[in-house]
């Protein structure tokens, strides 16, 4: 493919990736006004956001593979059309209960394309050097739609209802469908290698359980019975997974990719830099709304911070990873970005484990989200070139899959855990004012909504105590986001020490 061809294929897959990732956060804005409309509980409030990427990680093993099959340009072009359709569903969802199951529609035709994405770029870009560039430019994207969600939401808030946030993705998906089905090459894949649907269950059923038995655990009040059958679930699904993945010719994982340390290293930090960034961002998207004040528009202005920081860090890192390889790129970039979430906490008046004497507005928290920006477009650029660089080329669509697999457990239990968590402190903190209602335990904006039918000096007790508890779920929050990029960055440079795999039985397998 001529050099200008193939820019443009990365162009349009990019566009691909960004409807992916901006679908990740961009209700994090619209969130407690579409709770309000739509009445959700605040068990529906967690689904609406976990169903996309828990049914997308559970899927994608399985799409990966069935890209290798039938060919990349046929899962790109096809997940698209179902993204389309599946974002028409959503944008006039009746109820919380259609959203959700729209949510995880929407899901499906984001596993169809995401890996295809990446093995695209993996097939056509047959210089290391022009790969690595690709490759840093994809993981930019990534970053840019996760932050560009809460702002996109926010502006569609301002002048649209809700539902103009999946409404947007279908003309975006129109012309990205006429792009691809020009520029992208038309390989058949191969036609030996099977699809395994049952292994993709089991996947999902491991992921339900694991993801309930968090929520529920979590959950004041929450019951030993449900949370030990989730486990039990989970459990099994995971364990069926691994002996049917051994048994199988072809199977979904190959476990030969997982003991590469780069490839592993790549696999940790694209998780654990996940977990960090969707959990900041969905605690202080509301946090800024319902706390501060900030219309959503505002809010996600000030969240596109990140996205400001990873773009230079991003272009950046795709040429640096080929001269000097991923390690300092990968533990640098996550000991920046902790840097980052810990600035972030320390300029949150009301919410600092140190008070420093400084009024509580947005632009404090800058400097903080731009250094937790930086570090992720480093991290996450050197960890897809990483996973990608180091995978041979029939295990394309497969590698692709694993790293995107962990981007979104990343994300789902970033948001699962700390969401859950904030909710849980809330609760279990929060001294309501005599007379205020039950419902505001729930949750701060259930407290806005019953502070609005209470007189103003009642109204404003209850606001103030239910303020006071939220700030302490977030500051918990953060300080785990913090620890969890620490660690990370001590997990990667330990991985990263060990020799790379001398001889490989994965290394070359001939391509039908």
């Amino acid at each position: 493919m001529n050099g200008a061809r193939r820019w443009w294929l990365l162009a349009t897959v990019s566009v691909g990736l960004l409807l992916i990732s901006v679908d990740n956060t961009v209700l994090y804005t619209a969130l407690p006004t579409l709770t309000e409309d739509l009445h959700a509980t605040a068990s529906q409030k967690l689904w609406i956001i976990n169903a996309y990427p828990l049914v997308m990680a559970g899927l994608l093993l399985g799409a990966g593979t069935l890209g290798d099959r039938v060919g990349h340009k046929r899962m790109f072009l096809a997940g698209l059309a179902l993204f389309g359709i599946a974002s028409s569903v959503a944008a006039f969802a009746p109820s919380a209960a259609v959203l959700i199951a729209a949510r995880a529609f929407l899901a499906v035709g984001a596993a169809a394309m995401m890996p295809a994405t990446l093995s695209l770029i993996r097939t056509t870009f047959e210089d290391e050097r022009e790969r690595n560039v690709a490759i840093g430019i994809w993981g930019t994207v990534s970053v840019i739609g996760i932050a560009l969600g809460p702002i996109l939401g926010g502006l569609l808030l301002e002048h649209f209802w809700w539902g103009s946030a999946f409404l947007i993705n279908v003309p975006v998906v129109a012309v990205a469908l006429v792009a691809g089905a020009i520029l992208a090459p038309g390989a058949s894949g191969r036609s030996d290698k099977p699809w395994d649907p049952i292994a993709s269950a089991q996947v999902m059923a491991g992921l339900v359980g694991l993801v309930y038995a968090v929520k529920e655990a979590a959950r004041p009040g929450g019951e030993a019975t449900p949370i030990a059958v989730a486990l039990v679930v989970a459990a099994v699904g995971f364990v069926f997974f691994i002996r049917r993945q051994r048994r199988q010719e072809h199977p979904l994982l190959d476990f030969a990719l997982l003991r590469d340390p780069r490839i592993m290293s790549g696999i940790v930090a694209a998780a654990l830099a996940m977990f960090g960034i969707a959990g900041i961002q969905l605690v202080l998207t509301q946090r800024l709304q319902l706390v501060v004040g900030l219309g959503p528009l505002k809010t996600g202005l000030l969240v596109a911070v990140v996205a400001a920081g990873s773009l230079p860090t991003g272009a950046v890192a795709g040429g640096l990873v080929h001269r000097h390889g991923p390690r300092p790129l990968i533990v640098g970039g996550l000991l920046v970005s902790a840097a980052g979430a810990l600035l972030v906490l320390l300029l949150t008046p009301g919410a600092a484990p140190i008070p420093l004497p400084i009024p509580d507005h947005p632009a404090w928290l800058v400097p903080g989200l731009l250094l937790l920006g930086a570090g992720m477009g480093l991290a996450m650029t050197a960890a897809s070139a990483a996973i990608m660089g180091n995978a041979p080329a029939h295990r394309a669509g497969m590698a692709a899959s694993v790293e995107e697999v962990s981007y979104e457990l990343g994300s789902l239990s970033g948001v699962a855990i700390l969401g859950s968590l904030l909710g849980s402190l809330y609760t279990a903190t929060v001294h309501l004012p005599a007379g205020a209602p039950a419902a505001a335990e729930d949750g701060l904006d259930q407290a806005h909504a019953a502070a609005a039918r209470l007189p103003a000096d009642q109204a404003d007790s209850l606001l103030e105590a239910a303020r006071d508890a939220f700030d302490n779920g977030y500051a918990l929050a953060l300080a785990i986001s913090t620890l969890v990029l620490v660690i990370g960055a001590l997990l990667t440079a330990r991985l990263l020490a060990r020799p790379a795999p001398v001889a490989e039985a994965r290394e070359k397998e001939p391509v039908a």
